[in-house]
């Protein structure tokens, strides 16, 4: 199994510093994430998102992001856009609190992204270069929110969890794609996915 490279210069860690110092600060009125979480954000969260950047497509200029959250990885993937000045980000989140945080650091970073404020399947079929989640839903489900926004060029990025290998074969029985996995850099028992050619299986 193969691993991400990951880099990062100043510019970027300053715009991770300061998307954690918003969650921070919102955290204490509306409870974003766990305490947990904020006290591991660099590994478990901002590199667990990062790690993402080296193997997004060369051609992706649109990337949709489903159940964004607190912006993991949908924030980082727009820090990578806006670093090599291409590419835009929809992150869709269907908790209000979680979209306003959203919009404002997007605001406060000034990134190429934007937020669709409702669930997945309400959002509009329209084709995208990829497709990220972290944590959204099992494999197969996942794929089921994905092919409205597939195309033949697109790809998904997946992060996924020791129960990937059960995924896998649930997903097996009803659709077709070509996969490969990436040891993640941030956890020992996760894995990235990278997922193309996807159709469902009695197309």
């Amino acid at each position: 199994m193969n691993t991400p490279q990951k880099s990062q210069n100043p510019r970027e860690i300053e715009e991770f510093q300061a998307w954690k110092a918003l969650l921070e600060r919102w955290n204490k009125k509306i409870n974003l994430v766990s305490r947990a979480a904020m006290e591991d954000f660099w590994t478990r969260h901002a590199l667990d998102s990062w790690q993402l950047w080296p193997l997004v497509p060369e051609h992706a200029q649109t990337i949709i992001d489903l159940g964004s959250g607190a912006g993991f990885p949908g924030i980082a993937l727009a820090i990578g856009c806006k670093r090599d000045g291409k590419g835009e980000v929809t992150l869709v989140e269907s908790a209000g609190k979680k979209a306003n945080f959203l919009r404002t650091v997007i605001r406060e970073l000034d990134l190429p992204a934007r937020v669709w404020a409702d669930r997945a399947e309400k959002f509009p079929p329209k084709t995208f270069d990829l497709v990220s989640a972290r944590a959204f839903a099992p494999l197969p489900r996942l794929l089921t929110y994905a092919q409205p926004f597939w195309g033949a060029a697109t790809q998904a990025l997946l992060l996924k969890g020791q129960s990937v290998g059960e995924e896998l074969t649930q997903a097996e029985e009803s659709w077709i794609y070509h996969v490969e996995e990436f040891q993640s850099l941030s956890d020992p028992d996760g894995v990235i996915l990278r997922i193309s050619e996807l159709k469902p299986r009695n197309s």
